[in-house]
C-alpha cells in the first residue's frame, strides 16, 4: 500500500499544506492561516488525521537558525506520532511565486505557501526514488 505524505510550510502567518496520497502526484490544499502557535498546531493536526497522512514533511531553511528552531518548536506542539522528516525548502516560495505569474494577481492568501509545500514535497519525493 503506498504511504501517505503530506507536507508543511511553515509561515509566521500562513502555513502551506499540500498531500501526496498515491503515486507521487502532489495537491496544495487551503493554507492554514495562524492566529497564534496552538490554533495553527491544531489546525495541522485536523489536517494530518482529516488526510490519514503516514508521513510529514516539513520545510526547513537552511540559511536561517532563527526559522529552524521556531519550526521544531512548532513541530514539536503537533500531536503527530508518526514519521516526520525534514526537507531543504530552499526557495521554493520564489518558484510558487513563478509558477503563479501572470495566473492571478499576487494576494495574501495562503495560495503560495501552499504551493511552496507542493514543491517541497515533490523534491522530497524526487530525491526518495
Amino acid at each position: 500500500m503506498d504511504k501517505k505524505y503530506g507536507c508543511i510550510d511553515i509561515g509566521l502567518k500562513r502555513i502551506g499544506v499540500a498531500t501526496s496520497l498515491a503515486m507521487g502526484l502532489v495537491t496544495p490544499h487551503k493554507a492554514i492561516l495562524r492566529k497564534n502557535r496552538n490554533q495553527a498546531a491544531s489546525e495541522v493536526d485536523k489536517f494530518l488525521q482529516t488526510w490519514e497522512i503516514d508521513i510529514l514533511v516539513v520545510g526547513y531553511p537552511s540559511a536561517s537558525d532563527d526559522m529552524q528552531k521556531r519550526i521544531k518548536h512548532f513541530v514539536s506542539l503537533l500531536d503527530f506520532d508518526k514519521t516526520i522528516v525534514f526537507q531543504e525548502e530552499n526557495m521554493s516560495s520564489i518558484e510558487a511565486e513563478d509558477l503563479i505569474k501572470g495566473d492571478m494577481k499576487y494576494k495574501r492568501d495562503g495560495r503560495i505557501d501552499s504551493i511552496a509545500a507542493k514543491i517541497i514535497l515533490e523534491r522530497y519525493l524526487h530525491l526518495k526514488k
